[in-house]
């Protein structure tokens, strides 16, 4: 089932690039934050308990972390209290609602929830992902899509039938999560494409999935600080966070930083904070993942021509880090 590009999906589009051009033109008033949106503790199947978690993120440069065990909220009020510093460091509540069909998992976060969203289990994937993204937005969070290829749960045309839904898991560092596809089954961020290309708006998240803190360096293991977001907002709140990534402000990494990025009715720029010795290549990619420039000098800008349906970058770094950027539509 092919969506087709809804009203708000423009509005929404114009928005983003009206915002981004203003948080440029007003430097001091947003700054980006460092956050990670999939994490688990012991109160689930992670290894150690929140504390030890949240202090792993503090002391790694990290400003914000969504807890996200399974059908169970952690208060972050005393992590807040003790390892939380204002527009420093800051813990937020949220779950991973883990539901199955036909022995398929599917799984969402709500980002932000203060109780525990109880999984459905309705007969069929698109039905009883549906009412859990229902049900975490009824409790006044944002909804997250997850690994949308473990167990090889999602494509594309089931997620286009989704409503509500405007984040999903592009690259996720949990080792089984088949992230690059095979076998006749498309990538996470072929499915993104899919998606973009079938008039939905969602963004695209990088993040940890993080389960094992004590094992270091074991790369079968769910680690920590393996991928994260950079969020742009106004100040290091729960509400801020929240508004800037269902507006899509932000973009995934998993080592390359911007030092600027801004959008406006003529195109995209970006400016990359380079590593000492690292080189860059930036692919600007359009409707059906086509690649529609790549550049090698930085900054990198890209002059839309209109017919693009949707324009994102991904900023590849020569040790095999990267980055990339969320859709800016163009030509609706």
């Amino acid at each position: 089932m092919k969506a087709k590009a809804p009203f708000w999906s423009i509005v929404i589009s114009l928005l983003f690039a009206l915002s981004i051009v203003g948080q440029s033109a007003a430097p001091g008033q947003l700054r980006w934050y460092r956050g990670n949106t999939h994490t688990h503790t012991f109160n689930s199947d992670g290894d150690w308990p929140p504390d030890d978690v949240a202090k792993w993120y503090r002391q790694a440069g990290y400003q914000f972390l969504f807890i996200t065990d399974h059908e169970y909220i952690t208060d972050v009020e005393p992590l807040n209290s003790v390892i939380g510093k204002p527009g420093v460091f800051l813990v937020i509540s949220g779950q991973e609602v883990t539901d199955r069909f036909e022995s398929k998992p599917y799984h969402i976060n709500g980002l932000g929830i203060p109780k525990v969203v109880r999984p459905n289990g309705l007969n069929g994937a698109v039905e009883t992902l549906q009412k859990n993204i229902d049900d975490v937005r009824a409790a006044g969070g944002v909804p997250q899509l997850n690994h949308p290829n473990f167990g090889w749960a999602l494509t594309a045309n089931d997620i286009l039938r989704l409503k509500n839904v405007r984040l999903m898991e592009v690259y996720n560092a949990h080792p089984l999560v088949n992230n690059m596809g095979g076998g006749g089954s498309a990538s996470t961020e072929q499915i993104w494409d899919d998606l973009l290309s079938g008039g939905m708006v969602i963004y695209g998240i990088a993040d940890d999935d993080a389960h094992t803190y004590t094992r270091p360096g074991d790369t079968t293991k769910a680690l920590p600080g393996q991928a994260w977001i950079y969020v742009r907002a106004a100040e290091l709140t729960r509400d801020a966070i929240l508004k800037a990534l269902d507006n899509g402000d932000f973009y995934g990494s998993t080592g390359v930083e911007l030092e600027d990025y801004t959008a406006d009715a003529a195109g995209v720029r970006l400016k990359i904070k380079e590593a000492r010795g690292s080189k860059y290549r930036v692919e600007f990619i359009g409707k059906g993942g086509r690649v529609l420039a790549t550049q090698v000098t930085n900054p990198a800008a890209y002059k839309f021509k209109g017919d693009e349906g949707y324009v994102r970058a991904k900023i590849y770094e020569s040790n095999g880090k990267f980055a990339f950027t969320q859709p800016v539509f163009v030509g609706r």
